[in-house]
C-alpha cells in the first residue's frame, strides 16, 4: 500500500531537496507549509535561502503538472498541495486549529480517517509527540542522519606481535592488510605478551601499509598532544596532504586548541598558508548576531569568546617559552589587523571563494548537512579546512547527535584520501573539568 506522506515546514527549511525523497509515493503539503515558506523566504539566514529554493523548486514542479491533479516527482511520486479543509468536523482533540503547526497536523489526522496510509514527517520532536498523542503515526526526516553510535572514530587498537611492531619502529613501515583501513585511519598495535609496547601507525594507501606518526614529537606553538588522541589529531592537522580534518569530542578534549595551534603554527611559523580565517554558527537564544552594535569584528568578538581564550591560552604558551615579554591579547590583536587571522560570520561565507587559507569552523554540530556541503565548497585552491565539534552538545532545535552536518561528515567522507578524522574522548582542561564532563 503506497503512503501519503505530510511533510512539516521544517522538513523543507531542513533540507529544500526534501521533496524527491520518498519515492514514488505522495507527498502532501498542506497549504499553512506554502504560507509558512513565504514567511521565512525574506530571512537572510540558512533558513531563508533554504525557503526561496523550495519556492523555486515548487515552482519548477507547477509546469509539469495541472492545477488541483498535484505534480510528479522524479521517483515516480506525485505532490500534491492541499487547500481549503474544514476542521470543524474533526473530533475535538485538544489542538487549537488557530495554531499553523496543529492544522498541518490535523491535515494528516483527517487524511488518515478518510483511510489514507499517512505518515507525518516532522523535525520537530514535540510535533512528533502530538502526531502519535492524536494516532497519528510520524517520523523524523532521516535522509541525511546516520548511526552515530556506530560513527567512525578514525582509529582502533589492533592486538599484534612484537614483531609487527618493531617492523615500524625499525622500518618506518608495516605492511597490513587494506581492506581493514580507510584512507589515514590510524591503528594503535599492541603487543600481545606484553600490552605496555605499543605504538601507533597512520594507514597509507600507496603500498597498503601503516607508517609512523611523523609530527609525534613536535611542538606546535609550544602546545603538545597528552594523550594519543591527540597525538592522531596533530598528525592530520600538521600534514598538508590532508585538506579536510574533522575533530570530535566532548569539552575539554583539546579539539579547538590542536587546530588554533596548527593553523598558527602553519601561517605564522611554517608561512604554508597565507592567513587563518575562523567561524562558527551563530546560535543565540533571542536575537541574532545583526542586533548587536559595533562592526562586523565587534560583533563576532562577543560570540568568539571561547576562540579567544584557546588563542590566549596559545600565546602565552609560547611567549613563555621563547621567553617574549609582548602580551597575549596584544599579539592577537596584530594577527587580526595584519589578517593573519581573519574572523568570518558563517552568514558572509556563502559565494566566496578563499584560497591559500588555514580553515577552522568550531560548533559545526549545529550545521545541517546542507550548510557542511556549502561551507567546504568554499575551499580554494591549496586551502586546508578542519571542522571541529561535539554531537552530543546541540543547541539547534531540529538537529540531534545523527541528523546533524559534522556527523553527516564524516560518515560521508571516511575513505577519501584527503580526509583525516579523529573522535578524542579523554578531557585535558582540567581535573574538574574531566570531573564534570563524566558525572554531569
Amino acid at each position: 500500500m503506497k503512503k501519503t506522506f505530510v511533510l512539516d515546514t521544517n522538513v523543507i527549511l531542513h533540507n529544500p531537496h526534501s521533496l524527491e525523497s520518498f519515492e514514488d509515493n505522495t507527498v502532501l503539503l498542506p497549504i499553512e507549509v506554502l504560507e509558512e515558506l513565504d514567511r521565512f523566504k525574506s530571512s537572510h539566514d540558512e533558513k531563508g535561502r533554504n525557503a526561496r529554493e523550495a519556492i523555486r523548486t515548487l515552482d519548477a514542479l507547477r509546469q509539469k503538472g495541472k492545477p488541483g491533479e498535484g505534480y510528479p516527482l522524479g521517483g515516480g511520486g506525485r505532490l500534491k498541495i492541499l487547500t481549503g479543509i474544514d476542521f470543524t468536523d474533526v473530533v475535538d482533540l485538544g489542538l487549537s486549529d488557530s495554531v499553523v503547526d496543529n492544522r498541518i497536523l490535523l491535515t494528516g489526522y483527517m487524511l488518515k480517517q478518510k483511510g489514507e496510509n499517512v505518515i507525518f514527517v516532522s523535525k520537530d520532536i514535540n510535533a512528533r509527540i502530538k502526531a502519535d498523542a492524536i494516532g497519528l503515526t510520524s517520523v523524523d526526516y532521516e535522509k541525511e542522519k546516520v548511526e552515530i553510535d556506530e560513527l567512525y572514530l578514525g582509529w582502533h587498537s589492533i592486538s599484534t606481535t612484537k614483531e609487527a611492531i618493531d617492523e615500524l619502529y625499525k622500518k618506518k613501515e608495516h605492511k597490513v592488510d587494506g581492506r581493514n583501513f580507510f584512507a589515514n585511519e590510524f591503528a594503535l598495535l599492541v603487543d600481545n605478551e606484553n600490552p605496555k609496547h605499543t605504538a601507533i601507525g597512520r594507514y597509507r594507501e600507496e603500498g597498503e601499509s601503516l607508517i609512523p606518526l611523523i609530527f609525534n614529537k613536535s611542538n606546535i606553538m609550544s602546545i603538545r598532544p597528552r594523550n594519543k588522541e591527540q597525538a592522531m589529531a596533530m598528525e592530520l592537522l600538521l600534514n598538508d596532504e590532508v585538506s579536510l580534518v574533522t575533530l570530535l569530542g566532548p569539552a575539554g578534549t583539546g579539539k579547538t586548541l590542536l587546530a588554533l595551534a596548527a593553523g598558527l603554527q602553519k601561517v605564522t611559523k611554517e608561512k604554508k598558508y597565507e592567513g587563518m580565517l575562523i567561524s562558527r554558527p551563530v546560535m543565540p537564544v533571542g536575537k541574532d548576531i545583526g542586533y548587536l552594535p559595533g562592526t562586523k569584528e565587534e560583533k563576532l568578538e562577543s560570540w568568539m569568546g571561547p576562540i579567544f581564550d584557546n588563542l590566549e591560552y596559545i600565546v602565552n604558551s609560547d611567549r613563555k617559552d621563547r621567553n617574549i615579554k609582548i602580551q597575549a591579547k596584544t599579539q592577537i590583536d596584530r594577527y587580526i589587523k595584519e589578517e593573519i587571522i581573519e574572523l568570518e560570520a558563517m552568514t558572509f561565507m556563502r559565494g566566496r571563494s578563499i584560497p591559500n587559507r588555514f580553515i577552522i569552523i568550531d560548533e559545526v554540530q549545529n550545521m545541517t548537512p546542507h550548510e557542511v556541503k556549502t561551507v567546504i565548497s568554499r575551499a580554494g585552491n591549496a586551502t586546508k579546512m578542519v571542522l571541529t565539534g561535539d554531537p552530543y552538545q546541540i543547541d539547534s532545535p531540529y538537529l540531534d547527535s545523527s541528523s546533524n552536518g559534522l556527523a553527516y561528515c564524516v560518515e560521508k567522507m571516511k575513505g577519501q584520501k584527503m580526509y583525516g578524522h579523529i573522535t578524542l574522548e579523554r578531557s585535558e582542561r582540567s581535573p574538574l573539568a574531566s570531573l564534570a564532563a563524566e558525572l554531569l
